[in-house]
């Protein structure tokens, strides 16, 4: 007997912890079939099981990604001689930024896994990623992401690229209630949290942050409870479930009821694995990221500033 329950777009983003345009774009490729009821657009549970198969099926045949098992359905390009590059991180622009690859770079086809800053850059260091995105703080020297990706790619040959930046800070419920309005606020009796998952990004900030203000993460009720994603941050605190959660100002422009305090601009970069074989993408990704048509794109998402992006930052 087939299974009756079918999804919306928005359960299908919550159960692959993908944004809704990739799961548009997984539609619109024919990689999962879809059918409207009304206005909405429905995926049935077979398909979504069925695509998860073939999913899997893509990642065995390629290296190991534990920490990535979302990746796109087969296509034609990969049997066609194509060499699959690993895409790593949860910003939107990073499926945009995938899109241009596969339109404007030959011989390569982008496939996207969804995972933590941390995660990636060690998943780099095992030979499991080719392309990673990062905002890592480090509280003492305020510098963003190169503290980091040094300590972890020890003896690796890479470039580090901006992508761009982008404010983070606090979501608060409407009105801001509490009053919260810097990191130190945090230390606020009876304040409710919601975290990110180890390795993130925003847990990192979380974590930095806490300590620059010598405040307890014991202190903090909710401290290890974990939303995967900005957005997931985001609507907790609008439901009242919770005060407070770190994010980015994105996340808030999507979430009704809930309030953005930035605090802090974060430089969200690439991090390219330098092989010889790899050179003529890096080169042509960098070329992307530097034109007008990518940045127009971006800029039309909003909330985006792209004075450095395409700036090579370092190079070992």
């Amino acid at each position: 007997m087939s299974n009756p329950i079918s999804y919306t777009t928005e359960e299908i983003a919550n159960l692959l912890k993908v944004s809704k345009l990739t799961v548009y774009d997984l539609i619109k490729k024919g990689e999962l079939p879809s059918y409207r009821v009304g206005k909405q657009m429905r995926v049935d549970a077979e398909d979504l099981e069925s695509y998860k198969q073939r999913a899997k099926g893509v990642a065995r045949a390629s290296k190991p990604i534990e920490a990535y098992p979302l990746l796109p359905a087969a296509s034609p390009i990969l049997t066609s001689g194509a060499r699959p590059i690993i895409i790593t991180g949860q910003d939107i622009s990073l499926d945009i930024l995938a899109r241009h690859i596969e339109r404007n770079v030959s011989g390569v086809r982008p496939l996207r896994a969804y995972s933590g800053s941390m995660d990636s850059l060690i998943a780099m260091y095992r030979g499991e990623s080719d392309i990673v995105s990062t905002h890592l703080l480090d509280g003492d020297s305020g510098e963003y992401n190169l503290p980091y990706i040094r300590r972890v790619l020890v003896s690796s040959s890479y470039v580090v690229v901006n992508l761009l930046t982008r404010w983070a800070g606090m979501f608060v419920q409407k009105g801001n209630p509490l009053n919260l309005n810097s990191w130190a606020d945090l230390s606020q009796p009876g304040l409710k949290i919601v975290n990110r998952e180890k390795g993130s990004g925003a847990r990192v900030l979380l974590d930095e942050q806490l300590r620059l203000h010598s405040i307890q993460a014991s202190e903090l009720t909710g401290y290890d409870s974990e939303a995967s994603n900005h957005i997931g941050v985001a609507s907790k605190v609008a439901s009242g479930e919770v005060n407070v959660g770190v994010g980015i100002e994105k996340a808030a422009s999507i979430v009704s009821n809930v309030d953005f305090i930035p605090l802090i601009q974060e430089r969200y970069d690439l991090v390219l694995m330098k092989k010889p074989e790899n050179l003529h993408w890096i080169e042509a990704i960098i070329a992307i990221l530097q034109s007008e048509d990518f940045q127009n794109e971006l800029l039309a998402i909003g909330g985006y500033d792209l004075s450095l992006t395409g700036q090579l930052l370092y190079e070992s």
